[in-house]
């Protein structure tokens, strides 16, 4: 089944579940009764900000209530996800993350300090974009190709660096992927989100970066970026002729995804209200052409597919962190 038809077949089943559930537990629910905040653990300009800020103005006309967003970066996005992990289950705080969700609490065990979190503290409630991270330099970089890129890495070992979004990142994990598979060295430097990254990037003080397409394809079209490769299986469609890694030989894939999430003990029916208000966003045209813009098109799940796409994504990004290994 092609995936914008299974996409639509899940948001209905979502809305059909989640209204039903809705009818009796709901009728005497006065939730929500004052605004939510929707906290994104990374600074604007990223991944998450592109799709937070169009996804809470479509929950806050669903939801009759005001949905503020606020950005709380840090620790590659732990200081965030964290605030959440901690917040009332009452529904009145929700997190927009991306799949570093997966990936921190195993890192922090590498370190051995505690977790900022653990998983199980959250549970899903829709999964809105799924997007391979591309390989990007500047337009006036001497590597036309991903061929020349790798050439030139590995004849210069440690002369070119690339930066993240912070250590053990959705930025960092697939360079440090691609470099262990292909085999080269390259000077990783952590910032505080993809918007920082990008910005260091286009001031010439990083080489490359690894990132959503929908925080580089201005820039791209705008001649000032170069893609050379990203890490998806498919061709994508805000970048038709970039080369996937797998087609070019290097077989690494990852997928930096964006969910809305809230703390474990959230009541079932606030839950399902949710559900069905995020269901709803996934397909409100004001959504779809702003995300489709950044290019990123919507690749939505609902709570239960997305817990088992979580789960088995987890897995990996845990493989790949401790292969990665501690990193100071």
């Amino acid at each position: 089944m092609p995936s914008t038809r299974r996409s639509l077949l899940q948001i209905a089943t979502a809305l059909a579940v989640s209204t039903t559930w809705s009818i009796g537990a709901l009728a005497q629910s006065t939730w929500p009764s004052k605004p939510l905040t929707m906290i994104v653990p990374f600074p604007p300009g990223g991944v998450a900000d592109t799709v937070a800020r169009p996804v809470a103005e479509a929950l806050s006309r669903e939801l009759k209530q005001t949905v503020v967003v606020e950005n709380r970066a840090g620790a590659g996005g732990a200081v965030g996800i964290g605030h959440v992990a901690r917040a009332p289950a009452d529904g009145y705080t929700v997190l927009l993350s991306l799949s570093s969700i997966s990936i921190l609490p195993e890192a922090d065990a590498l370190l051995d300090r505690k977790p900022a979190y653990q998983m199980n503290q959250f549970k899903p409630i829709a999964r809105f974009t799924a997007d391979p991270t591309v390989l990007v330099v500047r337009a006036d970089a001497p590597w036309k190709n991903m061929a020349e890129f790798l050439a030139d890495a590995k004849a210069k070992p440690a002369a070119y660096n690339y930066g993240s979004s912070g250590n053990y990142g959705t930025m960092h994990v697939p360079m440090e992927m691609l470099k262990n598979t292909a085999g080269f060295r390259m000077t990783h430097i952590p910032y505080t989100g993809a918007g920082p990254a990008i910005v260091a990037l286009l001031a010439g003080q990083v080489d490359a970066i690894a990132t959503g397409p929908s925080t580089v394809a201005q820039q791209i079209k705008a001649g000032k970026l170069r893609a050379l490769a990203h890490w998806g299986d498919r061709p994508l469609a805000s970048l038709p002729e970039v080369p996937s890694l797998t087609q070019l030989g290097y077989p690494v894939r990852f997928a930096q995804w964006s969910g809305l999430f809230v703390p474990a003990a959230t009541p079932d029916d606030v839950i399902a209200r949710l559900r069905t208000a995020a269901a709803r966003a996934a397909v409100d045209p004001a959504v779809v052409q702003v995300i489709e813009k950044a290019g990123s098109p919507i690749a939505y799940l609902d709570a239960p597919d997305f817990q088992a796409y979580w789960d088995a994504d987890a897995r990996t990004m845990t493989g790949a962190v401790r292969r990665i290994g501690k990193v100071e």
